[in-house]
């Protein structure tokens, strides 16, 4: 059995303010390509299928597109949710779903049931495992006596619900003769994280050990956006875009893996397109508008750093007149700007409204207003008095 694991495509995401659906649909929709070209056979998404508990109608139609080109392709699909995703929303009509081949794993109290589908060598158990929020998955995880391994969430924690989420499945495990994935949304010990992912910390503690997943044949993560390697069985595959400019140098990727008779036989890593490029450059701005070298980035979503002694005016709109995509400006002056603790009673003691709105221009700008300007805030202050 071949298995495509992907997650984090957070469908309806925007980037600094940029709509992202029809990116993620170029991208998202080439995994039905590669599904095809690699005959995969199942397609695991570990969690945050969209950025919103509540997507758009847009954003849920492009995601139905996505999914409908994998399975016409030949794979089957098992999808779990993740801590931006309402698992209610993610797991309505799942049963009418799971007979067309869509296996939407979302309900915390049937984690271990497994989607069983085969393979010449026999049977791969799929366990989802749901984004576990500490306290209602302890909840939701009491003892029950019909549920082999149950006990009782003693403990607060991620680690806590993840350690009886786990024994649960390897309880059910035990009793079958089965090869065994488990798709995670969760932050494991080891995992780099980047500037886009909203933390899951529950009492300061948001990372769990690799170990709690011992004793299985290959845990697809999901949460973090770099595609990382844990130890062989235990893998994120990231997100399918870049959600953030820390993440500008990865590489976007999904893992292929191969399953033969005894479990875990080779995974493989398969890089995705990038539709836009993301780059960072940092100069004055009449050298970034007019050197050649950077021509190369005009057509990449764009984060800019300002050198200028005084802040530019109307800078980002002249700024997109060469970079179009420009989405992300910051001002840090050549050699940076004497800063100290602004008190408030020492910053307004002795000075008139006059000399704080003009020292306000200047502490924001690095130039104190000129005698046009100084007009304005003095007729602004007439005006306020008045």
């Amino acid at each position: 059995m071949r298995v495509l694991h992907t997650s984090d495509w957070h469908v309806g995401r925007t980037f600094h303010g940029r709509d992202l659906l029809g990116d993620q649909e170029a991208v998202l929709s080439g995994l039905a390509d590669l599904v095809a070209e690699e005959r995969v056979d199942v397609v695991v998404l570990a969690g945050d299928l969209y950025d919103r508990a509540v997507p758009s109608g847009e954003a849920v139609e492009m995601c139905m597109r996505v999914l409908s080109r994998i399975r016409e392709a030949g794979a089957q699909l098992v999808v779990t949710p993740g801590n931006h995703d309402s698992a209610a929303r993610v797991g309505a009509f799942a049963e009418f779903a799971a007979a067309g081949g869509l296996h939407l794993r979302t309900r915390i109290a049937r984690l271990h049931e497994p989607v069983l589908l085969p393979d010449e060598h026999g049977q791969v158990a799929f366990y989802g495992i749901p984004y576990l929020e500490p306290d209602p998955a302890r909840h939701a995880l009491r003892a029950r006596a019909d549920v082999p391994g149950a006990g009782e969430v003693a403990e607060r924690g991620h680690t806590a619900v993840l350690t009886e989420a786990m024994n649960r499945i390897r309880a059910d495990l035990a009793g079958r003769d089965a090869r065994s994935v488990v798709l995670a949304h969760a932050f494991v010990t080891g995992g780099e994280r980047g500037d886009s992912e909203r933390t899951i910390a529950v009492g300061g503690v948001e990372q769990v050990p690799g170990s709690v997943f011992d004793g299985v044949d290959y845990v697809a993560l999901g949460h973090l956006h770099g595609p990382q390697r844990l130890a062989e069985h235990l893998r994120y595959s990231g997100s399918p875009l870049a959600y953030s400019f820390s993440e500008a140098a990865q590489r976007k990727s999904v893992w292929l893996v191969d399953f033969d008779a005894a479990g875990l036989a080779e995974v493989r890593r398969r890089e995705l397109p990038v539709p836009r490029r993301l780059a960072t450059v940092e100069g004055r701005l009449a050298e970034l508008l007019s050197a050649p070298e950077y021509a190369e980035y005009e057509d990449c979503y764009l984060s800019a750093t300002l050198t200028d002694e005084v802040r530019p005016l109307e800078a980002m709109r002249r700024l997109q007149e060469r970079f179009p995509h420009a989405v992300h400006l910051e001002w840090r002056p050549e050699g940076g700007r004497a800063t100290s603790p602004l008190r408030y009673a020492e910053a307004v003691r002795g000075r008139d409204d006059r000399e704080l709105a003009a020292r306000f221009v200047a502490d924001c700008r690095g130039a104190e207003p000129n005698e046009s300007e100084r007009e304005l805030l003095d007729r602004a202050l007439r005006e306020v008095a008045r």
